[in-house]
């Protein structure tokens, strides 16, 4: 899914991310979430991702398309550690132009670098046409 161009439903785009310490720590100062888990390395030496900082990468796809997001829905479905590689996929499950905009709904989810499945979405908005 690009700017510019027709949405169907069908569409999938996707997109990777891998978290490191710093991403954690950033967003622990940002949101002021410093529960221990967060804060304190494992036996491993990892960190548990935030939550919502893992539900940033569905974000990343909305922002490749100006997606303003009305509705999100998130199921947590396993921890997501420092130095996991994360994989998004969305899917355009609906689209209803309308004058000035297309009113979009998408799901899809996000899968571990071992293809466990950590997050499922669910997200409706607006793209808004050019120079509206």
């Amino acid at each position: 899914m690009k700017r510019g161009r027709a949405f169907q439903v069908g569409d999938v785009s996707a997109c990777e991310r891998r978290f490191t310490d710093e991403d954690v720590l950033e967003f622990q100062r940002i949101s002021g979430d410093a529960g221990r888990h967060h804060a304190r390395p494992d036996a491993q030496g990892r960190r548990v991702v935030h939550g919502l900082l893992t539900a940033s990468i569905p974000t990343r796809l909305g922002g490749e398309i100006d997606f303003l997001a009305r509705e999100m829905q998130f199921e947590f479905l396993r921890p997501v550690f420092t130095g996991d590689t994360i994989r998004c996929e969305a899917t355009i499950t609906e689209v209803v132009p309308e004058a000035g905009r297309v009113r979009l709904a998408m799901s899809g989810g996000c899968w571990n670098q071992d293809g466990k499945e950590v997050l499922r979405f669910q997200t409706r908005g607006v793209v808004l046409d050019e120079g509206a």
